[in-house]
């Protein structure tokens, strides 16, 4: 999650310009979009970058697709890494299990644009709708799909390196210290817990080493799944990289932390039960890699907040600052924890944003 680098106005002013530009486009290759365009709204300001995310339809057949366009430097280079990623993946043959991606409808660079459009992937039940016992397999499956894509030969490398970074202790201890550097400047009360965080991670440097090597997803959460049968497809390709087993399951905890407490034991208690020592430490320890990242994000946000926003952000540091610590000393998220958060955040965000969150089924 990068540091949010744009204000609300701008955002919008950005927004209305480009989509006005793109519509045409997007016209002349057959595709319309919907009235209604969520991913657009609330807070998506903060997180979005220089691109669209849209949604809309196929004009011949209806088919619903999700769109991505961008005419900024930026914003196309990681379009163009996005559609690179999708073409790669198709191509490993040292994965033990089918990566599952949604059917990528039409890669094209029109004008000042890059525009990527895929199928858009129905399911009867979002992920959160499903029974806990249901979350916890769905979660394990798509768990094993990456852990089955691990590079341990040099013609596995030279695939990688191509496309995606390939993390081990090095390169996460340097993004910690990035992380750490840009929350303490932004709030300097964070040092202590910060840097207790650092010690971690550098004591356990072996560890981040250890089980390095294996395709992961930085942003590995429930709206960046699909499911559809028994399958998980993965969305958000730029997303992907190879590194520590973990990341992704440590980024989906700390989201479980709010959305579904006994969901993110019942995988604690997993782990603890059928991997060794060595790996629930290595679980812990990409937490709190994760949670650093998280904290940049919301330090980063409070220069580009107002009102409201901006006093959701602090709660949202402090919170997360709560589990940080309680990740390092090997403690529990309690669930007074969370319902202080949650109580707060729903009474600080706008009707917009609560849209946009009923849409990503974050609800």
């Amino acid at each position: 999650m990068k540091i949010p680098k744009e204000n609300k106005t701008e955002w919008s002013e950005y927004f209305k310009l480009e989509l006005s530009d793109v519509t045409p486009i997007l016209s002349r290759l057959g595709f319309s979009l919907d009235e209604q365009q969520v991913h657009t709204i609330g807070e998506r300001f903060l997180m979005s970058g220089k691109k669209l995310v849209l949604t809309g339809k196929r004009i011949s057949d209806n088919k619903k697709v999700i769109i991505k366009a961008s005419s900024d430097v930026s914003g196309k280079a990681e379009l163009l890494n996005e559609h690179l990623c999708r073409e790669t993946i198709k191509k490993i043959d040292f994965a033990y299990k089918p990566i599952l991606l949604p059917e990528e409808i039409l890669f094209v660079k029109e004008g000042a644009f890059v525009v990527v459009i895929s199928g858009f992937i129905e399911e009867p039940q979002a992920f959160l709708a499903h029974s806990d016992q249901e979350q916890f397999f769905l979660a394990l499956r798509a768990f094993e799909m990456l852990d089955s894509v691990h590079s341990t030969a040099h013609s596995h490398t030279k695939i990688i390196e191509s496309v995606w970074s390939n993390w081990g202790a090095a390169e996460y201890l340097k993004m910690f210290s990035r992380f750490s550097n840009n929350i303490i400047t932004a709030e300097p009360d964070l040092y202590k817990t910060v840097s207790s965080a650092e010690d971690f991670l550098k004591g356990n440097r072996e560890m981040l080493d250890r089980y390095s090597g294996f395709l992961t997803h930085e942003d590995f959460v429930p709206h960046n799944l699909r499911i559809s049968g028994q399958d998980v497809y993965l969305l958000d390709h730029t997303a992907l990289l190879f590194g520590n087993k973990y990341e992704s399951v440590a980024r989906f905890l700390n989201y479980l932390c709010i959305y579904n407490l006994k969901l993110e034991r019942w995988i604690i208690e997993y782990i603890k039960k059928n991997r060794c020592e060595e790996e629930y430490l290595a679980l812990r320890l990409m937490r709190t890699y994760k949670l650093a990242e998280l904290l940049q994000f919301y330090t980063g946000s409070l220069a580009q907040t107002e009102g409201n926003l901006k006093l959701l952000a602090k709660e949202r540091i402090e919170f997360w600052k709560k589990v940080m610590i309680t990740i390092i000393e090997d403690k529990p998220v309690t669930e007074e924890m969370v319902q202080e958060y949650t109580k707060k955040r729903d009474s600080l965000r706008s009707e917009d944003e609560k849209k946009r969150q009923k849409e990503i089924h974050q609800l």
